[in-house]
């Protein structure tokens, strides 16, 4: 159907072969009746959490090491953060991301460390990291698949 049909007279659209119903074209080789409602196709379930946009960018990814390993058994889990990300802001992040409420979040400021390649000196990018304290009995999978 084009953009000017609707401006055709109803006799025109009958030449064609086009049903009008109440202002609307309908073409007749349609197996259904114009009358006939077709039932809506349900809603795909989502699979994943939804994360807020303001809180999308601020848990980077959990931090694998053997000292993080070792803490992670006493419920202090370690993740790498946005160099501008707040204690408020991870402690939300982590709530929208695993489900369950941080007692408690520490923040620490890395320095990126200094490097030499041959005779040139340089300096490896800082970056922040949170060490996020859960309550009694509560785990998350962050670990899995590593």
């Amino acid at each position: 159907m084009g953009i000017l049909e609707k401006f055709k007279s109803k006799k025109e659209q009958e030449l064609k072969g086009d049903v009008v119903v109440d202002a609307k074209v309908v073409p007749e080789t349609s197996d259904a009746p114009a009358d006939e409602k077709k039932p809506k196709k349900p809603a795909a379930k989502k699979t994943a959490k939804a994360i807020p946009s303001d809180l999308s960018g601020v848990v980077l990814r959990p931090l694998v090491t053997e000292k993080a390993a070792v803490v992670a058994h006493g419920g202090q889990y370690t993740f790498v953060v946005a160099t501008r990300a707040n204690r408020v802001q991870v402690k939300s992040a982590i709530r929208a991301m695993y489900g369950i409420l941080p007692e408690s979040v520490n923040i620490l400021n890395m320095r990126g460390k200094m490097v030499r390649f041959g005779r040139s000196n340089g300096q490896r990018v800082s970056w922040k990291k949170a060490v996020v304290t859960l309550p009694k009995g509560k785990t998350i999978d962050v670990y899995e698949g590593v």
